[in-house]
């Protein structure tokens, strides 16, 4: 779309040694579609790859990567948030880039606060990628203007707590309020509470909407 990558391609100072760059996705063609567009770009060598989480942490012990491009989802026994979370917490100053299919808000917000620099969406590549890498290597953090819109939104709305995060969870399990307090060890009247809390931050008037809305935000996922 229009306006969320800026298109004109910028000067650059070659550096000294070129930016090293880690690879973290669980699909290998967009993998390799990522190698060969980077690969052929005078200032940037392609360190290494990673299918999954743990892959990825090991791989940045090893290869002390410049820049990291993550995906959100990955293996199961780590997503690219916990895994940008561990890496931020070993190696303070890793420049990573969340770059995700996924859209929703809530995701783009648990990944900055996990310490990614960036979010970029796959579908608004084009010409920016290479862009962005430069200029998250020398020490910045653009965000798209598309990204940013839907963090403002996800910033200005009262969040969830986890308690009502975890009621929301099993309203969209199909349990009943009465099924909810027992799984929960609390009152029934508590378990309405926090339903109707629910209600009102989300600004919807029933559990089949909460949880629409929840699920498109990317606050609660739900296996079908």
């Amino acid at each position: 779309p229009a306006g969320t990558c800026p298109r004109k391609k910028r000067r650059f100072h070659m550096p000294d040694r070129p930016i090293r760059i880690l690879l973290v996705d669980d699909h290998p063609m967009f993998l390799k579609g990522l190698a060969a567009t980077l690969d052929p770009e005078p200032d940037m060598e392609v360190v290494g790859s990673a299918a999954t989480g743990t892959e990825a942490v090991r791989w940045f012990r090893e290869t002390k990567p410049d820049v990291t491009l993550m995906d959100i989802t990955l293996g199961p026994d780590m997503n690219g948030i916990d895994a940008t979370r561990a890496i931020r917490r070993e190696f303070p100053d890793a420049r990573i880039v969340m770059l995700t299919a996924h859209k929703e808000e809530e995701h783009i917000y648990r990944a900055l606060q996990a310490g990614a620099v960036t979010y970029l969406l796959k579908e608004t590549l084009g010409d920016c990628l290479v862009g962005t890498i430069r200029q998250v290597h020398a020490g910045g953090g653009p965000i798209p203007p598309d990204v940013g819109r839907k963090l403002a939104d996800r910033v200005a709305r009262q969040p969830l707590t986890s308690r009502e995060l975890e009621v929301l969870r099993l309203v969209a399990g199909g349990l009943r309020n009465k099924e909810i307090a027992a799984r929960l060890n609390i009152s029934e009247q508590t378990a309405m509470s926090h339903i109707k809390s629910i209600f009102v931050k989300l600004q919807v008037n029933d559990r089949t909407k909460a949880v629409t809305v929840a699920l498109q935000r990317g606050m609660i996922e739900v296996d079908f």
